[in-house]
């Protein structure tokens, strides 16, 4: 196993581990470029819109100018009215986006205790994901990226290198407010045809939609297109590789794997099925690398100029990594995860991103506008660090459950953080301001979704 250099220190330091559910191919850390799509299935989305250290000087003199341009520092507290509404008078929808959802053992112990505490057994993790809840309800759609194979409800379950989750975490994904998910990813093939089958069927029974991998080619070649407000909105999903397995020579529809002319006739068949939106969910780049690949980068832009994709919205690094508008294109390299617990965490393992895309239509073409809102994962200590502070004589308070957290909220809500956690949260903020800002995406109105209170 790799070590870790200090994770509050070195932003962009941290090698692959095993522990992160890193690949155990050695191309599997590596980009590649691409993506595998004709009747469609269009589906309905039930919601509505309501209100609701830097590393260089150069960086932080553009983002003192950017954040105090948009508020950051300063400003309203909650968000405000229409904040979280596309506007202009035409047809508009937004999208929350979020990075990805790897669930080790330490999380599925805590969803153990969770149901426990309720008086009930089994695995809830309703608790754990309940501080993002308040965004991902409020999108028009809330698109997760769900990475591992989905288990059976009393398990066996299993951690890197195959992962195998407990399948109550697609309820939970359900009831936080997410309609559809990414599944293609290097963990797809896992546990071959029938860990995809079952994690497909479970995902339909939690009342999610999922594209990125099939149960048939009837399947494979239906374009999901959904109802979004009254636009049709489809969504793709591809990954660069398997951990060195491969698709089945008489299932190759099994789950998407990246090529470019695939992604592109996958958003053309959308387009004649009637996708007025294409969101492109992509599994590429290095894993805890803050910053992009230059194969990503390579990707990126051909899919900005040579295809008609409205987003891109990039997983796998495990970190969050800038987003870019790209020739009118918002690129958004890697949201980092959503919610893990990496047996060696790095410090930006528990950080993420949500990104927030407010689409309008002006002119008969789509304009999109991006926000971002800084995640955390709180993460009791081992219980050796703790016995080792008491021994020596010091009093340590530590947080006592995994709980994912919106992180400017919980600091305008902060009456029941430990100082530690006060410290922490800022941390995360500001070096998640920090990562998504590094390509120049300030000056196209990149900016948090909620201001840090003062």
């Amino acid at each position: 196993m790799n070590s870790f250099k200090s994770p509050m220190t070195a932003v962009g330091t941290a090698a692959a581990s095993g522990a992160g559910g890193a690949s155990a191919h050695p191309a599997a850390g590596a980009a590649a470029d691409g993506a595998p799509g004709a009747s469609s299935l269009v589906v309905g989305v039930k919601k509505s819109v309501t209100p609701v250290t830097l590393r260089t000087a150069a960086l932080a003199g553009l983002l003192a100018t950017a954040l105090t341009g948009c508020g950051l520092l300063g400003g309203s507290g909650d968000y405000a009215d229409g904040a979280m509404t596309a506007g202009g008078g035409g047809r508009s929808f937004t999208v929350a986006a979020a990075g990805d959802i790897l669930i080790h053992p330490q999380l599925i112990d805590q969803a153990a205790r969770d149901a426990k505490a309720e008086g009930r057994s089994g695995y809830d993790f309703d608790k754990i994901m309940a501080g993002v809840k308040p965004v991902i309800s409020k999108a028009d759609l809330g698109i997760c990226h769900m990475e591992p194979v989905l288990g059976k409800p009393a398990g066996p379950f299993q951690s890197y290198p195959d992962f195998l989750v407990p399948p109550q975490i697609a309820t939970t994904i359900k009831n936080i407010g997410y309609d559809t998910c990414s599944t293609s990813s290097n963990h797809s093939l896992d546990h071959g045809p029938e860990g995809v089958y079952r994690t497909l069927d479970t995902l339909d029974k939690a009342g999610l939609k999922h594209t990125g991998s099939a149960r048939n080619k009837a399947e494979a070649d239906k374009p999901l297109i959904m109802d979004v407000k009254g636009v049709k909105v489809a969504q793709l999903s591809y990954a660069f590789g398997f951990n060195g397995r491969e698709l089945p020579q008489d299932k190759p529809w099994l789950a998407n794997l990246n090529d470019f002319d695939k992604i592109a006739a996958a958003e053309t068949a959308a387009r004649k099925a009637g996708a007025e939106v294409v969101i492109l969910s992509i599994h590429w780049g290095r894993e805890h690398q803050p910053n992009a690949s230059k194969p990503q980068l390579k990707l990126a832009r051909r899919l900005a100029e040579k295809t008609g994709i409205n987003l891109v919205i990039g997983h796998h690094a495990h970190v969050v990594q800038p987003f870019e508008k790209v020739d009118g294109t918002w690129i958004a390299y890697g949201l980092g995860n959503q919610l893990a617990r990496h047996d060696v965490p790095t410090g930006l393992t528990e950080e993420g991103a949500i990104g927030w895309f407010e689409f309008a239509e002006k002119g008969g073409k789509w304009d999109v506008e991006a926000r971002f809102v800084p995640t955390f994962t709180d993460i009791p200590p081992d219980p050796e660090a703790t016995q080792d502070g008491a021994a020596a004589g010091i009093e340590i308070k530590p947080v006592r459950d995994h709980r994912l957290v919106d992180v400017a909220e919980a600091l305008r809500n902060d009456s029941n953080l430990l100082p530690e956690q006060r410290s922490r949260y800022r941390v995360a903020f500001e070096r998640t301001v920090g990562t998504v800002m590094n390509r120049g995406a300030a000056k196209d109105g990149l900016r948090p979704l909620q201001e840090l209170p003062g």
